[in-house]
C-alpha cells in the first residue's frame, strides 16, 4: 500500500512532552499502512532516544533516524523529508499534537482540491495561533484573498513532489524564522493551497516551564539578520507592488510594531528594549517604504512612524497609554430557546478601568510622518476610531478549556454612541451591542460541542485596537446565568464562574443542575404513569431513560421516558414515563435517577430528590437529598465565598489575586477545583 502522508517530528529533549504528540499520532484515523512517522532525533541527551526505539520497534509504520545535534529544527526536518515516502509531507514538532482524524481529513482535502499545500486549523494552547484564517475553509488560498501570511509556522501538509520540483527544503544551524523563509517561499511558488478550517487539526502548545524555542529570548542582531533573508526570498519571487508590500507588512506588523506596543514591550529590560528598538529601526529604514505601513490600523502606524523616526522616548510612552488600555464584554439575562443558547452583551474599551471618551467628531488629519508628540498620537488615534466606529465589530468565540480549539458564534452587532458628558467637547462613549446565539449541536464549525468545559470569548475590534476578553454579568444579571439545557448529545449548563465569567459544562456537571429544587409535589404517580415537571430546557419533545436504583440495581428497573417543553419552555420541562413497578421491590426507597441521551453505551445517569416506594395502595413519593460530591465547600469555606459575591466585580478579583499570594490554594476550594 503506497504511504499518503509522512509526518516528520524534528526532537531534542522534549522529556514528557512528547507523550501527547506520540499518543496523537498512534490515534490517527488514518489507517498506519497510509501513514508513516519518522522521527528525527537531533542528538537529545534525555530518555527519548531510547523512548523512539522501543516505539519504532513496536509500530512498523515509525521510524527514527538519530544524528548529531545541529543546532536548530532546519535540518532535522531536511533529514526526515529525504527519508520520508509519503506522496504528502506533515511537519509537526515534538511538543505539539494532532487532532485524531488530522491526516485523514487533511490528505482527503489535498486530494480533492489537487493542493501543493493544506494549511488545518490550529488551536493554541498558551500560545498564538491564526484566528482569521480560519473563519472557514478556503480550497483555493492566495496571499492576495485570504490572511496567509498569518500562519507562517511549517505545521502544514506539503505535497513531496511540489518541495523536490522547486527544490525546497529548510535553512539549516543555529538560526531563527527558517520556517518564515520555507513557507512564504511555498506560498509564493505553490499552484494550490488549501485551508482546511472545520476541524482542528494542530495543537501548538507551549509547556509548563515555557522553554519551547520560541518562547526564549532571542539575540536581536541575528534575529533580524534571518528576518531579512525571509524578506529576501519574496523580493526575489515578487515584483514592487502591492503584493510585496502586503507581504512585508506581516513582518512589519507582527516582528516589529508589536513587539513596540504596550506591555509587551514595557515587560522587557531598558538595555534589550533599546537593542531591540535599533535593531527594528535599521530594518524598517532599509526596507520599507511608506506603502508597506500605510494599511495598518492607527496605532501601528504610530509605532512603526515613532520607530522610523528614532523616537524611542516617544515609543515607549506611547506603549504605556495603550498597556491601560482594555476591552470589557458583559452579557445579560442568558436563556434558551428552543434548544439555541442566546443573550445580549454590551462591549467596548475601557481605560484605567474606565470606560474610555472618544471625540465627538472624528474629523481628523492624519500626520505626515512621525506624530508632532504622543499627546498629538493620542489625539489622532481616538478621532480615527470615531471616524471608523461604522466599522467596528466583535467576534464571539466558545473555546474548549483542554484543548483551546475555539469557533466563532453568530452574532448580530449593532453600534452605539453615548455623550460622555454634557456639550460636544465632553466626548463620547462608543459602545458595542451583540445579539448572540449559541447552538449545541453545531456550535463547534457544525459539530456539538463535545462533552467538557467551554469558556466564552469576545474580540473587540475598535479603532486600532482587537483584543480578547471573557464576558463579565451585566448589572442585574441573574444568578445562576440560566438553566441547563438537554439535548440529543447531553445536558449543556451556562454558569457563571467564580470570577464571575461566562462559561459552559457540557454533559459533566452533576449539581449546580437546579434538580435539587425538585419538590416531591412536583411528582405524581398515577398506576404506573410517572409524570414531574423539572428545571430543565428541552427544544422538542425527545427520549430519555430513566432508572429506579435500589439496594440491588436490577437492569429490569430502567423505563424510556419522555421530556417535552413546559409551560415555561425555557426554564422548564415534562418528564414522562411508565414504571416497571412489576419488577420494583416492595416497601424498599427507590432513587430516580434520569439519562439525557438513552442511545448512549453507557448511559450517563443524574439523580433526581426524590425517592419512590411501592405500597399496597400504590406509590409513595418522598424527598431525597442529593448526594454530596467530593468538590463540596467546607463550611467556612462557603462563606468566604457568599461574602465574595456581595463585592464590586473590581473588588472581587483583587481578592482573588490576594488569595493567590497570600492563601495558597483557598481560591482552588472557593472554586471547586474543577470549574474556574
Amino acid at each position: 500500500m503506497s504511504v499518503k502522508v509522512s509526518v516528520v517530528v524534528p526532537v531534542y529533549n522534549p522529556g514528557p512532552y512528547i507523550e501527547d504528540c506520540v499518543g496523537s499520532l498512534l490515534r490517527q484515523s488514518l489507517p498506519p499502512g497510509e501513514f508513516e512517522v519518522v522521527f528525527v532525533d537531533d542528538g537529545s541527551t534525555d530518555g527519548t532516544p531510547a523512548r523512539l526505539d522501543a516505539l519504532a520497534a513496536e509500530h512498523s509504520h515509525i521510524q527514527v533516524i538519530h544524528q548529531e545535534p545541529s543546532g536548530w529544527s532546519g535540518k532535522p526536518r531536511n533529514v526526515g523529508v529525504a527519508a520520508s515516502r509519503g506522496e504528502y509531507v506533515m511537519f509537526v514538532d515534538n511538543d505539539d499534537y494532532l487532532g485524531d482524524e488530522a491526516l485523514e481529513r487533511m490528505y482527503a482535502y489535498a486530494v480533492e482540491n489537487d493542493a501543493d499545500v493544506v494549511i488545518g486549523k490550529m488551536a493554541g494552547k498558551g500560545r498564538p495561533v491564526p484566528v482569521e484564517l480560519f473563519r472557514r475553509n478556503h480550497p483555493r488560498a492566495t496571499v492576495e484573498n485570504a490572511p496567509l501570511m498569518d500562519s507562517l509556522t511549517p505545521h502544514k501538509m506539503f505535497r513531496r513532489a511540489f518541495l523536490d520540483r522547486i527544490g525546497l527544503r529548510f535553512p539549516e544551524g543555529r538560526r531563527r524564522l527558517e520556517d518564515h523563509v520555507f513557507v512564504a517561499e511555498a506560498y509564493l511558488r505553490a499552484e494550490t493551497i488549501s485551508v482546511l478550517s472545520d476541524y482542528v487539526c494542530y495543537y501548538h502548545v507551549k509547556r509548563d516551564d515555557a522553554s519551547n524555542a520560541g518562547f526564549q529570548r532571542f539575540d536581536p542582531v541575528g534575529y533580524f539578520k534571518n528576518l531579512r533573508e525571509a524578506l529576501d526570498v519574496v523580493e526575489r519571487h515578487t515584483e514592487p507592488g502591492a503584493l510585496r508590500d502586503r507581504m512585508y507588512r506581516r513582518w512589519l506588523r507582527n516582528e516589529m510594531v508589536e513587539r513596540m506596543r504596550g506591555t509587551r514591550l514595557l515587560n522587557l529590560p531598558d538595555d534589550y528594549r533599546r537593542e531591540l528598538f535599533g535593531e527594528i529601526r535599521d530594518v524598517v529604514a532599509e526596507r520599507f517604504g511608506p506603502s508597506v505601513a500605510a494599511p495598518l490600523a492607527p496605532t501601528q502606524r504610530v509605532v512603526a512612524a515613532l520607530v522610523a523616526a528614532d523616537r524611542y522616548e516617544d515609543t515607549l510612552a506611547f506603549a504605556e497609554w495603550e498597556a491601560s488600555l482594555a476591552p470589557r464584554a458583559a452579557a445579560g439575562a442568558v436563556g434558551w430557546e428552543k434548544g439555541v443558547l442566546r443573550f445580549d452583551l454590551t462591549a467596548g474599551y475601557t481605560t484605567r478601568g474606565e470606560p474610555m471618551v472618544f471625540p465627538a467628531d472624528g474629523a481628523h488629519t492624519e500626520p505626515e510622518g512621525a506624530p508632532e508628540d504622543v499627546a498629538a498620537a493620542i489625539a489622532w488615534v481616538l478621532a480615527d476610531a470615531t471616524a471608523r466606529f461604522g466599522s467596528a465589530d466583535v467576534d464571539v468565540v466558545v473555546r474548549e478549556r483542554a484543548t483551546a480549539a475555539q469557533y466563532y458564534l453568530p452574532a448580530e452587532v449593532t453600534r452605539e454612541q453615548e455623550p460622555a458628558g454634557d456639550g460636544e467637547e465632553a466626548g463620547v462613549r462608543l459602545r458595542l451591542r451583540a445579539s448572540v446565539s449559541l447552538d449545541p449541536a453545531v456550535a463547534a464549525g457544525g459539530s456539538p460541542l463535545r462533552p467538557g468545559l467551554w469558556d466564552l470569548f469576545v474580540r473587540v475590534k475598535l479603532g486600532g485596537w482587537a483584543r480578547e476578553c471573557r464576558i463579565d454579568p451585566a448589572p442585574g444579571a441573574p444568578r445562576p446565568a440560566g438553566n441547563a439545557a438537554v439535548t440529543a448529545d447531553g445536558v449543556v449548563l451556562p454558569y457563571w464562574t467564580a470570577r464571575d465569567t461566562l462559561s459552559l459544562d457540557v454533559d459533566k456537571a452533576s449539581k449546580n443542575l437546579r434538580l435539587d429544587r425538585l419538590s416531591p409535589s412536583a411528582v405524581t404517580v398515577t398506576g404506573d404513569r410517572l409524570r414531574a415537571t423539572l428545571p430543565l430546557h428541552v427544544a422538542d419533545r425527545s427520549d430519555v431513560l430513566l432508572r429506579l436504583a435500589g439496594p440491588a440495581d436490577d437492569p429490569r428497573l430502567q423505563a424510556p421516558g419522555t421530556l417535552s417543553p413546559g409551560e415555561d419552555a425555557a426554564r422548564s420541562s415534562v418528564l414522562e414515563a411508565a414504571l416497571p413497578l412489576d419488577a420494583a421491590p416492595r416497601e424498599v426507597p427507590l432513587r430516580l435517577l434520569l439519562a439525557a441521551d438513552p442511545r448512549a453505551a453507557e448511559p450517563r445517569f443524574l439523580p433526581l430528590p426524590v425517592s419512590l416506594s411501592v405500597v399496597t395502595d400504590g406509590v409513595r413519593v418522598r424527598h431525597a437529598a442529593l448526594p454530596r460530591t467530593a468538590g463540596r465547600r467546607p463550611g467556612a469555606v462557603r462563606g468566604l465565598h457568599r461574602l465574595a459575591r456581595r463585592l464590586p466585580l473590581p473588588v472581587r478579583r483583587a481578592v482573588v489575586r490576594a488569595m493567590d499570594t497570600l492563601v495558597p490554594g483557598l481560591r482552588a476550594r472557593l472554586t471547586d477545583g474543577k470549574r474556574d
